[in-house]
């Protein structure tokens, strides 16, 4: 099947020649250990009644490791058996001892879920009696108390160990008493913010397991990242053993980079890379090969969810064996979804980011990406989604005209032997770890020389000491004479800690006709989403947002036949709170690069409407909503406005070009840091006053100094910025080699950006691109070699 589109591709030249990468990656045998002899003889039944005989020898690694009291974190291929490694030291530990219990943490309800069924069935053929159950806020209150009572593993997420079961350790003390394991998987996805909040939690955990008279030891898994040791070891506080050598076979895979072909050369603007993954996807379903899309967004899983049913349809197949998989759908949507995949059913999935992770989703024969996902790690991962079986899978990038997408369709090679990213945390940033302190101390009262984790307790007394004079804890003598601090509020704090990067509710969605609950929206997406008179798009059918009741968190919607969708836009400010660090660079010290404190404000300011198919815009639309406002760490250039007037074209032309220049900053920032690009925004404003549009005036007037700031998206940040001043004289270089190696003539998505507006295209109408390179020059920044 497969092996018969790949050779229809072929024959059809207007379609191959635009082909960046065709390579074929070998299959690869398995590499085997035997069972560890000590290993329980119910354990031996149970894996011999699947079929396994030997494990891989990661998978022996791995438990000799735990058995032997380290803590380790498995970083291995997608699909090469990490379950198994945590799975059979825990379950070792409940043959041995039958008091032992487990935590495992999941970032995902759905990922637990799943995870449990595979676990219980486990459990049941070795015949251990401990029950598995997932706690979270869809578990029913009396299996909540059959949890905490008689369960001996207990699978939830960061979110409910921070809010459900840290504050209430005493109706957990079972659990906590006997805890031997704590087992977190997708160690990959705790990054940023989440991630660093996460290491405090675990801070909490060590510190109530130690009341209680436990020390669990930890096992992390992770799909393939740069720095799965130090990133394990800074999120637990202590060294941690890498176990990153994989056993497990791969099947031959064929990886295709596909570049859609240019189709407006001065622009640089190349076909829809949506269109045509719907178009490529749907070869591979109309010849029976079992698909996954991946799309960038939510809109974009749902406009090619609709295109793909409508293709297929015209080609007199089922529509209906096609769906999406995404936030916002409801869990029983999603786990119907997982099922069917996992049966059979569905022969194809248009899904976001929410399918990298772990879940079983059986067998698929091919992966098409529809636009570079940010990091090579992502789109590895999402690459290992095929060829489960071991039989031949395809994995296919479809480039967009992005940056990142144009730089791996220009070098496909480096895809095969990029290096992969590397997962950052900041837990000691000081608005976290306060608010973990403070959590802490309503669950035991914390003595003045009490250490926090890795913090020292110097640290952690200043953080006791300022919760202190803000009346939230009561500092008293205890009997050994040392100060002790308890917790003195009627708040509860955990409550009010969230440690995703937003921290409101999420809205429902309502669908008025039926007077049903259909989907669910997180706070930040409702403000693009789902404003009155959005299209919002649901398993490929359109809902106009009728009402947005905001302080209820609601949204209403009526389904109708649109043949259009609709897309927000937002108008960001920076505002310069402090600047930490500041630097002149050129020859004559006339651009300032600085770093320090930023307030960052999004607000959507009103949406098009884009048709579907043709996606050319057909009308705009007001949005009134209130502003969303974030504290994080910046970098930002200020060009002085006696440059700006000095050059030969005209104003509005410069401060385009500037526009430009922090479009390819952020694109080398986004290389150079090996992040995800949506880790960082970027917008061009005035240092001094953010409200002030830009000054039309003389030279000598009070000006408009334009600055570019690059910014980190996390609240509070994690880093970043600090990095970019550091490297601030290499990124400029590597922006204007970017700029000039690019082969527009105007400036295009690949270097500058596009145009901003609608500018008819004339032959008199200045190069964005050599403006940008001509300021650069001015201001004594010359290319890097």
């Amino acid at each position: 099947m497969l092996a018969g589109v790949l050779e229809g591709w072929q024959g059809e030249n207007s379609l191959w020649r635009n082909v960046a990468l065709h390579e074929r990656l070998p299959a690869e045998p398995a590499v085997y250990s035997e069972l560890p002899p000590e290993l329980a003889p119910q354990l031996v039944k149970a894996l011999a009644t699947r079929g396994i005989e030997r494990v891989y020898c990661h998978q022996r690694e791995a438990f000799e490791l735990a058995s032997g009291g380290r803590d380790l974190v498995i970083a291995t291929p997608t699909a090469s058996g990490k379950s198994l490694c945590y799975n059979l030291p825990v379950l070792q530990a409940l043959a041995e001892e039958p008091q032992a219990r487990a935590l495992y943490l999941f970032p995902t309800k759905a990922l637990s879920r799943d995870q449990e069924v595979a676990l219980r069935s486990l459990l049941q053929d070795a015949g251990l009696s401990h029950g598995a159950i997932t706690y979270d806020g869809d578990t029913p209150a009396d299996a909540r108390r059959a949890a905490r009572d008689r369960s001996g593993v207990i699978l939830t997420n960061p979110d409910m160990l921070h809010t459900g079961i840290l504050p209430h350790h005493a109706a957990w003390a079972r659990l906590f008493s006997n805890l031997r394991y704590v087992v977190i998987d997708e160690l990959h996805t705790y990054r940023g913010v989440f991630g660093s909040h996460l290491a405090n939690v675990l801070r909490r955990l060590l510190r109530v397991a130690r009341f209680h008279g436990a020390d669990p030891k930890f096992i992390f898994a992770s799909a393939t990242i740069g720095n799965p040791q130090e990133h394990a070891s800074r999120m637990l506080g202590r060294e941690v053993s890498l176990v990153d050598k994989s056993g497990a076979p791969k099947g031959p895979r064929r990886i295709i980079v596909y570049n859609p072909p240019v189709v407006n050369a001065e622009l640089g603007i190349r076909a829809s890379y949506i269109k045509t993954s719907v178009r490529l996807a749907a070869d591979l379903v109309s010849a029976g090969v079992s698909t996954l899309v991946f799309g960038q967004s939510r809109n974009n899983v749902e406009m090619m969810l609709k295109y793909l049913r409508e293709r297929l349809a015209r080609e007199k197949l089922d529509p209906n064996t096609v769906h999406a998989y995404r936030g916002g759908y409801l869990p029983q949507e999603r786990r119907e979804i997982e099922r069917a995949l996992r049966d059979g059913e569905i022969a194809c999935v248009v899904a976001t980011n929410a399918l990298e992770l772990g879940i079983d989703i059986g067998a698929l024969d091919a992966v098409v990406c529809a636009g570079y996902p940010g990091t090579v790690a992502g789109l590895w991962q999402r690459f290992g989604r095929s060829g489960r079986r071991g039989n031949e899978s395809l994995a296919l990038l479809v480039a967009s005209s992005a940056p990142l997408d144009q730089y791996f369709a220009g070098t496909p090679q480096s895809l095969l032997g990029a290096s992969v990213e590397e997962a950052r945390i900041d837990p000691d940033n000081v608005e976290i770890l306060v608010q973990h302190v403070k959590c802490g101390a309503f669950e035991l009262p914390f003595e003045a020389d009490e250490s926090f984790g890795d913090v020292p307790s110097a640290v952690v007394g200043d953080a006791l000491g300022f919760l202190a004079d803000h009346r939230l804890l009561h500092k008293v003598t205890g009997a050994n004479g040392r100060a002790v601090y308890h917790w003195a509020s009627d708040a509860y704090p955990a409550n009010h800690v969230s440690l995703r990067s937003i921290g409101w509710d999420n809205f429902v969605v309502v669908d008025l006709d039926r007077e049903a609950v259909i989907a669910e929206m997180d706070f930040r997406s409702t403000h693009t989403m789902l404003h009155e008179q959005a299209i919002y798009q649901h398993s490929g059918e359109q809902y106009q947002v009728e009402k947005l009741d905001f302080e209820n968190h609601k949204a209403f919607v009526r389904k109708i036949d649109s043949d259009y969708f609709t897309d927000a836009m937002t108008h960001v400010r920076v505002a310069v709170l402090e600047e930490e660090k500041t630097a002149k660079h050129g020859a004559s010290e006339q651009l300032a690069i600085s770093c320090g404190e930023v307030s960052v404000i999004e607000k959507v300011v009103g949406y098009k409407k884009i048709k579907f198919h043709t996606h050319e815009n057909v009308g705009y639309g007001d949005v009134r909503l209130p502003e969303m406002q974030m504290h994080t760490s910046s970098l930002w250039l200020t060009v002085p406005e006696a440059v700006v007037a000095a050059q030969p074209v005209a104003r509005p032309e410069v401060i385009d070009a500037l526009r430009g220049l922090g479009h390819a900053l952020h694109t080398v920032a986004s290389v150079s840091l090996m992040v995800d690009p949506r880790d960082l925004g970027h917008t061009l404003g005035d240092r001094k006053d953010p409200e002030l549009p830009p000054s039309k005036g003389d030279v000598g007037a009070p000006g408009f100094d334009p600055t570019i700031f690059v910014y980190d998206r996390m609240p509070g940040g994690v880093g970043l910025a600090p990095r970019l001043y550091d490297e601030r004289e290499e990124l400029l270089r590597r922006a204007r080699r970017l700029i000039e190696a690019c082969r527009c003539e105007l400036g295009c998505p690949a270097c500058v950006g596009p145009l901003a507006g609608n500018v008819p295209l004339q032959n008199e109408l200045p190069s964005r691109r050599r403006i940008a390179v001509a300021l650069l020059s001015d201001l004594g920044i010359g290319a890097t070699h």
